[in-house]
């Protein structure tokens, strides 16, 4: 190899825009579902007869909120990487998601008295 023929540095071919776009959609619609599921379960039990007490409000909040955070998390840790991981991390966030709001379901059905004010 002769001094002109220096190798040349390739830079990574970055994902299209309107992939990750497209990707974080559905997916942001999977976790929107959650979102909405809370939302309606918080407004159900703070209109009934008792209402909620601090607990109820602080639980039923925060498991509007999660979804929410975990697909910031999930989209600032998988948007740089290739379709297939970006997609896999969005969805190991949904299964995390998912999990969590069938908790709180069992909770609230379990031991939803505590929750009532």
């Amino acid at each position: 190899m002769s001094a002109d023929q220096t190798p040349v540095a390739v830079a990574p071919r970055r994902t299209p825009v309107w992939i990750v776009a497209t990707i974080a959609g559905v997916f942001g619609l999977l976790y929107a579902y959650f979102v909405w599921n809370a939302v309606t379960l918080l407004s159900y039990q703070a209109s009934g007869r008792l209402g909620l007490n601090g607990l109820g409000w602080f639980v039923l909040l925060f498991a509007a909120v999660f979804p929410l955070i975990v697909f910031a998390i999930a989209f600032g840790v998988g948007w740089r990487r290739r379709v297939v991981v970006f997609a896999a991390v969005l969805f190991t966030g949904l299964t995390i998601v998912g999990v969590f709001w069938l908790n709180i379901l069992a909770y609230a059905f379990a031991q939803g008295a505590s929750l009532l004010g």
